[in-house]
Protein backbone atom coordinates (compact mmCIF):
# COMPACT_ATOMS: atom_id res chain seq x y z
CA UNK A 1 0.00 0.00 0.00
CA UNK A 2 1.27 3.63 -0.92
CA UNK A 3 1.10 5.51 1.72
CA UNK A 4 1.69 8.86 -0.63
CA UNK A 5 -1.10 10.81 -2.57
CA UNK A 6 -0.32 11.17 -5.91
CA UNK A 7 -0.17 14.62 -7.52
CA UNK A 8 -3.52 14.25 -8.82
CA UNK A 9 -4.86 13.60 -5.30
CA UNK A 10 -2.97 16.37 -3.72
CA UNK A 11 -4.22 18.53 -6.14
CA UNK A 12 -8.10 17.52 -5.38
CA UNK A 13 -7.09 18.45 -2.02
CA UNK A 14 -5.89 21.89 -2.40
CA UNK A 15 -8.87 22.91 -4.82
CA UNK A 16 -11.21 21.83 -2.47
CA UNK A 17 -9.99 23.08 0.98
CA UNK A 18 -9.60 26.44 -0.99
CA UNK A 19 -13.28 26.19 -2.57
CA UNK A 20 -14.34 25.25 0.59
CA UNK A 21 -12.74 28.27 3.19
CA UNK A 22 -13.56 30.92 0.51
CA UNK A 23 -17.04 29.60 -0.45
CA UNK A 24 -18.31 27.62 2.60
CA UNK A 25 -16.41 28.81 5.97
CA UNK A 26 -18.42 32.44 5.76
CA UNK A 27 -21.52 30.77 5.16
CA UNK A 28 -22.00 27.85 7.46
CA UNK A 29 -23.35 29.34 10.61
CA UNK A 30 -25.76 31.41 8.76
CA UNK A 31 -27.03 28.56 7.03
CA UNK A 32 -27.22 25.99 9.66
CA UNK A 33 -29.03 28.57 11.67
CA UNK A 34 -31.27 29.20 8.95
CA UNK A 35 -31.79 25.23 8.69
CA UNK A 36 -31.55 25.99 4.91
CA UNK A 37 -29.74 23.98 1.90
CA UNK A 38 -27.58 25.86 -0.29
CA UNK A 39 -28.74 25.71 -4.00
CA UNK A 40 -25.66 28.29 -4.64
CA UNK A 41 -23.23 25.87 -2.84
CA UNK A 42 -24.65 22.91 -4.14
CA UNK A 43 -24.30 24.25 -7.71
CA UNK A 44 -20.73 25.33 -7.21
CA UNK A 45 -19.65 21.92 -5.82
CA UNK A 46 -20.81 20.79 -8.95
CA UNK A 47 -18.73 22.67 -11.01
CA UNK A 48 -16.34 21.79 -9.64
CA UNK A 49 -16.62 18.43 -10.15
CA UNK A 50 -18.01 16.69 -6.94
CA UNK A 51 -20.41 15.02 -7.91
CA UNK A 52 -19.94 11.84 -9.75
CA UNK A 53 -16.17 11.79 -8.72
CA UNK A 54 -15.44 8.33 -8.91
CA UNK A 55 -17.68 7.85 -12.09
CA UNK A 56 -16.52 6.76 -15.61
CA UNK A 57 -16.12 10.11 -18.43
CA UNK A 58 -18.84 8.23 -20.27
CA UNK A 59 -21.32 8.80 -18.13
CA UNK A 60 -19.92 12.33 -17.11
CA UNK A 61 -18.10 12.09 -14.08
CA UNK A 62 -14.59 12.54 -13.06
CA UNK A 63 -13.65 9.03 -13.65
CA UNK A 64 -11.00 9.24 -10.58
CA UNK A 65 -10.67 6.70 -7.99
CA UNK A 66 -12.58 6.31 -4.54
CA UNK A 67 -9.63 7.52 -2.14
CA UNK A 68 -10.47 10.80 -4.24
CA UNK A 69 -13.99 10.82 -3.42
CA UNK A 70 -13.11 10.39 0.07
CA UNK A 71 -10.86 13.10 -0.06
CA UNK A 72 -13.06 15.79 -1.22
CA UNK A 73 -15.88 14.58 1.53
CA UNK A 74 -13.15 14.99 3.83
CA UNK A 75 -12.03 18.48 2.97
CA UNK A 76 -15.85 20.08 2.68
CA UNK A 77 -16.44 18.42 6.25
CA UNK A 78 -13.43 20.08 8.05
CA UNK A 79 -15.48 23.22 7.37
CA UNK A 80 -19.07 22.38 7.14
CA UNK A 81 -20.55 18.82 7.52
CA UNK A 82 -24.09 19.62 5.91
CA UNK A 83 -22.48 20.54 2.70
CA UNK A 84 -20.16 16.96 3.24
CA UNK A 85 -23.76 15.59 3.76
CA UNK A 86 -25.14 16.39 0.81
CA UNK A 87 -21.54 15.50 -1.22
CA UNK A 88 -21.74 12.13 0.58
CA UNK A 89 -25.30 11.42 0.17
CA UNK A 90 -25.23 12.26 -3.86
CA UNK A 91 -22.44 9.87 -4.50
CA UNK A 92 -22.15 7.06 -2.16
CA UNK A 93 -26.71 6.79 -2.00
CA UNK A 94 -27.07 8.48 -4.74
CA UNK A 95 -25.63 8.00 -7.82
CA UNK A 96 -23.92 4.60 -6.42
CA UNK A 97 -26.69 1.94 -6.91
CA UNK A 98 -27.59 3.61 -10.75
CA UNK A 99 -23.41 3.52 -11.40
CA UNK A 100 -23.37 -0.69 -9.73
CA UNK A 101 -26.72 -1.62 -10.31
CA UNK A 102 -28.26 0.12 -13.15
CA UNK A 103 -28.24 -1.09 -16.95
CA UNK A 104 -26.98 0.60 -19.73
CA UNK A 105 -30.38 2.51 -20.46
CA UNK A 106 -30.92 3.78 -16.76
CA UNK A 107 -27.11 4.88 -16.29
CA UNK A 108 -27.53 7.12 -19.91
CA UNK A 109 -31.11 8.15 -18.42
CA UNK A 110 -29.74 9.44 -14.83
CA UNK A 111 -26.14 9.43 -14.65
CA UNK A 112 -24.78 12.32 -16.73
CA UNK A 113 -27.25 14.57 -15.26
CA UNK A 114 -26.34 13.64 -11.63
CA UNK A 115 -22.40 13.94 -12.49
CA UNK A 116 -23.31 17.14 -13.14
CA UNK A 117 -25.45 18.50 -10.45
CA UNK A 118 -28.26 19.52 -12.58
CA UNK A 119 -30.08 16.87 -10.12
CA UNK A 120 -29.45 14.56 -7.15
CA UNK A 121 -30.28 11.46 -6.07
CA UNK A 122 -31.69 9.90 -2.83
CA UNK A 123 -31.66 5.99 -1.33
CA UNK A 124 -35.30 5.27 0.34
CA UNK A 125 -33.97 2.45 2.62
CA UNK A 126 -34.94 3.54 6.14
CA UNK A 127 -38.68 3.67 7.65
CA UNK A 128 -39.80 4.20 10.89
CA UNK A 129 -40.25 0.81 12.13
CA UNK A 130 -37.20 -0.38 9.80
CA UNK A 131 -33.73 1.52 11.05
CA UNK A 132 -30.67 -1.53 11.84
CA UNK A 133 -33.32 -3.92 10.91
CA UNK A 134 -33.35 -3.09 7.61
CA UNK A 135 -35.02 -6.58 6.93
CA UNK A 136 -38.26 -5.10 9.03
CA UNK A 137 -39.43 -3.01 5.84
CA UNK A 138 -42.64 -2.78 5.14
CA UNK A 139 -43.24 -0.75 1.79
CA UNK A 140 -44.24 -3.03 -0.83
CA UNK A 141 -43.64 -2.93 -4.88
CA UNK A 142 -46.67 -4.97 -6.46
CA UNK A 143 -46.66 -5.58 -10.25
CA UNK A 144 -49.43 -4.86 -12.42
CA UNK A 145 -49.66 -4.73 -16.13
CA UNK A 146 -46.24 -3.84 -16.38
CA UNK A 147 -45.93 -1.09 -13.77
CA UNK A 148 -44.53 -1.29 -10.10
CA UNK A 149 -47.55 -0.06 -7.57
CA UNK A 150 -45.52 1.16 -4.56
CA UNK A 151 -46.80 1.72 -1.36
CA UNK A 152 -45.57 2.60 2.28
CA UNK A 153 -43.08 5.69 3.65
CA UNK A 154 -39.61 5.99 4.19
CA UNK A 155 -37.97 8.81 6.83
CA UNK A 156 -34.32 10.22 7.55
CA UNK A 157 -33.42 10.70 3.84
CA UNK A 158 -30.66 12.81 2.12
CA UNK A 159 -30.99 14.88 -0.84
CA UNK A 160 -34.65 13.71 -0.94
CA UNK A 161 -37.06 17.01 -0.92
CA UNK A 162 -35.06 19.80 -2.57
CA UNK A 163 -36.03 21.26 -5.94
CA UNK A 164 -32.99 19.35 -7.29
CA UNK A 165 -34.25 16.13 -6.34
CA UNK A 166 -34.78 14.11 -9.44
CA UNK A 167 -34.95 10.16 -7.98
CA UNK A 168 -34.85 8.42 -5.47
CA UNK A 169 -33.97 4.51 -5.38
CA UNK A 170 -36.45 2.80 -3.26
CA UNK A 171 -36.08 -0.82 -1.44
CA UNK A 172 -39.68 -2.39 -1.25
CA UNK A 173 -41.09 -5.46 -0.93
CA UNK A 174 -41.62 -6.95 -4.28
CA UNK A 175 -42.87 -10.68 -3.05
CA UNK A 176 -41.65 -13.68 -1.18
CA UNK A 177 -39.01 -16.03 -1.81
CA UNK A 178 -38.98 -20.14 -1.76
CA UNK A 179 -38.13 -20.02 1.52
CA UNK A 180 -40.98 -17.66 2.91
CA UNK A 181 -38.44 -14.87 3.36
CA UNK A 182 -39.15 -10.99 2.05
CA UNK A 183 -38.22 -10.58 -1.67
CA UNK A 184 -36.92 -7.15 -1.66
CA UNK A 185 -35.79 -5.35 -4.64
CA UNK A 186 -34.99 -1.50 -5.51
CA UNK A 187 -37.16 0.28 -8.27
CA UNK A 188 -36.43 3.76 -9.22
CA UNK A 189 -38.78 6.57 -9.04
CA UNK A 190 -38.50 9.87 -10.36
CA UNK A 191 -39.75 12.89 -7.66
CA UNK A 192 -42.79 14.75 -8.98
CA UNK A 193 -44.11 10.98 -10.15
CA UNK A 194 -47.83 10.92 -9.02
CA UNK A 195 -48.21 9.10 -5.63
CA UNK A 196 -45.22 9.67 -4.48
CA UNK A 197 -44.69 12.79 -1.99
CA UNK A 198 -41.53 14.38 -0.09
CA UNK A 199 -41.92 16.65 3.17
CA UNK A 200 -39.24 18.08 4.45
CA UNK A 201 -38.00 17.08 7.71
CA UNK A 202 -36.84 20.35 9.97
CA UNK A 203 -35.40 20.94 13.56
CA UNK A 204 -32.63 18.49 13.50
CA UNK A 205 -30.13 18.77 15.97
CA UNK A 206 -27.26 18.42 13.29
CA UNK A 207 -26.83 18.72 9.11
CA UNK A 208 -29.00 21.44 9.74
CA UNK A 209 -28.40 23.15 6.51
CA UNK A 210 -28.91 19.56 4.76
CA UNK A 211 -31.72 18.46 3.40
CA UNK A 212 -33.44 15.24 4.82
CA UNK A 213 -36.92 14.07 4.47
CA UNK A 214 -39.90 11.49 5.01
CA UNK A 215 -41.02 9.73 1.90
CA UNK A 216 -45.00 8.89 1.29
CA UNK A 217 -45.75 6.37 -1.66
CA UNK A 218 -49.43 6.24 -2.15
CA UNK A 219 -50.36 3.79 -5.41
CA UNK A 220 -47.00 5.31 -6.75
CA UNK A 221 -46.84 3.76 -10.45
CA UNK A 222 -43.73 3.52 -12.18
CA UNK A 223 -42.82 1.41 -15.13
CA UNK A 224 -41.91 -2.18 -15.03
CA UNK A 225 -38.33 -1.28 -16.85
CA UNK A 226 -37.50 1.13 -13.20
CA UNK A 227 -36.75 -2.45 -11.52
CA UNK A 228 -32.82 -1.71 -10.58
CA UNK A 229 -30.93 -4.90 -11.26
CA UNK A 230 -32.60 -8.28 -10.84
CA UNK A 231 -35.59 -8.70 -8.80
CA UNK A 232 -34.90 -9.73 -4.99
CA UNK A 233 -31.17 -8.36 -5.02
CA UNK A 234 -32.21 -5.32 -3.37
CA UNK A 235 -31.24 -6.44 -0.51
CA UNK A 236 -27.65 -7.46 -1.09
CA UNK A 237 -27.94 -3.99 -3.26
CA UNK A 238 -28.53 -2.29 -0.21
CA UNK A 239 -25.55 -3.77 2.09
CA UNK A 240 -23.42 -3.14 -0.79
CA UNK A 241 -24.62 0.35 -0.90
CA UNK A 242 -24.00 0.92 2.70
CA UNK A 243 -20.47 -0.46 2.79
CA UNK A 244 -19.64 2.38 0.37
CA UNK A 245 -20.97 4.74 2.26
CA UNK A 246 -19.68 3.82 5.56
CA UNK A 247 -16.30 4.36 4.11
CA UNK A 248 -18.33 8.51 3.05
CA UNK A 249 -19.10 8.74 6.62
CA UNK A 250 -16.10 7.89 7.96
CA UNK A 251 -14.57 10.65 5.82
CA UNK A 252 -17.45 12.60 7.51
CA UNK A 253 -16.02 11.85 10.45
CA UNK A 254 -12.21 12.24 9.94
CA UNK A 255 -13.12 15.81 8.20
CA UNK A 256 -14.43 16.94 11.03
CA UNK A 257 -12.27 15.92 13.89
CA UNK A 258 -9.63 16.99 11.60
CA UNK A 259 -11.66 21.17 11.48
CA UNK A 260 -12.56 20.63 14.86
CA UNK A 261 -8.91 20.03 16.03
CA UNK A 262 -7.39 23.01 13.78
CA UNK A 263 -10.26 25.35 16.05
CA UNK A 264 -8.77 23.81 19.23
CA UNK A 265 -5.29 23.85 18.16
CA UNK A 266 -5.31 27.86 17.18
CA UNK A 267 -8.06 28.78 20.15
CA UNK A 268 -5.17 27.49 22.29
CA UNK A 269 -2.48 29.30 20.72
CA UNK A 270 -3.98 32.57 20.60
CA UNK A 271 -6.04 32.43 24.73
CA UNK A 272 -4.74 33.52 27.57
CA UNK A 273 -4.45 32.90 30.93
CA UNK A 274 -2.23 32.93 34.03
CA UNK A 275 0.17 35.35 31.44
CA UNK A 276 0.62 32.77 28.51
CA UNK A 277 -1.07 30.47 26.23
CA UNK A 278 -3.59 28.15 27.10
CA UNK A 279 -1.46 25.83 24.32
CA UNK A 280 1.46 25.99 26.80
CA UNK A 281 -0.28 23.94 29.83
CA UNK A 282 0.48 20.23 29.76
CA UNK A 283 -3.63 19.13 30.37
CA UNK A 284 -4.21 20.94 26.94
CA UNK A 285 -1.07 20.01 25.08
CA UNK A 286 -1.51 17.13 26.00
CA UNK A 287 -5.16 17.00 25.04
CA UNK A 288 -4.13 17.92 21.29
CA UNK A 289 -1.51 15.45 21.04
CA UNK A 290 -3.82 12.83 21.70
CA UNK A 291 -6.57 14.82 19.18
CA UNK A 292 -3.31 14.53 16.39
CA UNK A 293 -2.55 11.18 17.12
CA UNK A 294 -6.39 9.95 16.84
CA UNK A 295 -6.68 11.85 13.81
CA UNK A 296 -3.27 10.06 11.74
CA UNK A 297 -4.44 6.83 12.98
CA UNK A 298 -8.22 7.18 11.82
CA UNK A 299 -6.75 8.89 8.13
CA UNK A 300 -4.86 5.58 7.72
CA UNK A 301 -7.35 3.08 8.50
CA UNK A 302 -9.99 4.94 6.35
CA UNK A 303 -7.27 5.28 3.30
CA UNK A 304 -6.35 1.66 3.77
CA UNK A 305 -10.19 0.59 3.37
CA UNK A 306 -10.15 2.86 0.15
CA UNK A 307 -6.95 1.68 -0.80
CA UNK A 308 -8.62 -2.18 -0.84
CA UNK A 309 -11.90 -0.88 -2.73
CA UNK A 310 -9.18 0.89 -5.69
CA UNK A 311 -7.95 -2.52 -5.58
CA UNK A 312 -10.67 -4.83 -6.19
CA UNK A 313 -10.27 -6.48 -2.97
CA UNK A 314 -13.17 -7.18 -0.26
CA UNK A 315 -13.30 -4.15 2.37
CA UNK A 316 -16.44 -4.86 4.15
CA UNK A 317 -14.87 -5.48 7.44
CA UNK A 318 -12.02 -2.59 6.83
CA UNK A 319 -15.15 -0.24 5.87
CA UNK A 320 -17.19 -0.37 9.21
CA UNK A 321 -13.90 0.00 11.37
CA UNK A 322 -12.90 2.93 9.50
CA UNK A 323 -16.67 4.09 10.15
CA UNK A 324 -16.87 2.97 13.49
CA UNK A 325 -13.43 4.46 14.55
CA UNK A 326 -13.62 8.07 12.65
CA UNK A 327 -16.77 8.62 14.09
CA UNK A 328 -15.76 8.02 16.99
CA UNK A 329 -12.37 9.55 16.90
CA UNK A 330 -14.60 12.79 15.65
CA UNK A 331 -16.48 12.61 19.29
CA UNK A 332 -13.08 12.56 21.35
CA UNK A 333 -12.09 15.51 19.36
CA UNK A 334 -14.88 17.33 19.49
CA UNK A 335 -15.75 16.64 23.08
CA UNK A 336 -11.92 17.70 23.91
CA UNK A 337 -11.91 20.88 21.52
CA UNK A 338 -15.37 22.07 23.38
CA UNK A 339 -13.26 22.03 26.58
CA UNK A 340 -10.62 23.66 25.54
CA UNK A 341 -12.59 26.20 24.38
CA UNK A 342 -14.65 26.50 27.65
CA UNK A 343 -17.19 28.73 28.26
CA UNK A 344 -17.00 30.17 24.06
CA UNK A 345 -17.20 26.78 23.46
CA UNK A 346 -20.89 26.63 23.98
CA UNK A 347 -22.04 29.76 21.89
CA UNK A 348 -23.02 28.90 18.35
CA UNK A 349 -20.97 31.72 17.01
CA UNK A 350 -18.01 29.78 17.49
CA UNK A 351 -17.97 27.16 15.06
CA UNK A 352 -16.84 24.20 16.95
CA UNK A 353 -20.31 24.30 18.91
CA UNK A 354 -21.96 23.45 15.40
CA UNK A 355 -18.88 20.19 14.76
CA UNK A 356 -20.19 19.42 18.14
CA UNK A 357 -23.62 18.75 17.47
CA UNK A 358 -22.38 17.01 13.75
CA UNK A 359 -20.38 14.65 14.96
CA UNK A 360 -23.41 12.62 16.82
CA UNK A 361 -24.92 11.71 13.65
CA UNK A 362 -21.76 10.00 12.29
CA UNK A 363 -22.34 7.51 15.31
CA UNK A 364 -26.16 6.74 14.08
CA UNK A 365 -26.34 7.14 10.30
CA UNK A 366 -25.86 4.31 7.88
CA UNK A 367 -25.29 1.89 10.81
CA UNK A 368 -25.18 2.52 14.20
CA UNK A 369 -21.71 2.20 16.30
CA UNK A 370 -23.10 -0.60 17.76
CA UNK A 371 -23.91 -2.38 14.06
CA UNK A 372 -20.39 -1.74 13.78
CA UNK A 373 -19.25 -3.90 15.83
CA UNK A 374 -21.62 -6.51 15.03
CA UNK A 375 -20.53 -6.89 11.28
CA UNK A 376 -16.89 -6.47 12.83
CA UNK A 377 -17.03 -9.31 14.96
CA UNK A 378 -19.02 -11.50 12.22
CA UNK A 379 -16.29 -10.43 9.98
CA UNK A 380 -13.60 -11.69 12.70
CA UNK A 381 -15.19 -14.72 13.29
CA UNK A 382 -17.05 -14.47 16.43
CA UNK A 383 -20.32 -15.77 15.13
CA UNK A 384 -22.22 -16.37 12.01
Amino acid sequence: MDFWLNNEQKMLRYNIREFAEKEIASLALELDEKEEFSYDITRKMAELGLFGIYVPNEYGGAGMDYLSYIIAVEEICRIDGSQGATIAAANSLGIGPIYYYGNKKQKNQWLPRLCKGEILASFGLTEPEAGSDAGASKTTAKLDDGQWIINGSKIFITNSTNKMAGVCTVQAITGAGANGKKEMSCVLVPNGTPGFTAKKMTKKMMWRASDTGELYFDDCRVPEENLLGKRGEGFHQMLQTLDNGRLAIAAMGLGGAQGAYELALKYAKERQQFGKPIATFQVNAFKLADMATGIEAARNLLYKACFLKDQGKPFGKEAAMAKLYCSEVMGRVVNEAVQIHGGYGLMKEYNVERFFRDYKLLTIGEGTSEIQRLVISRQIGCYS
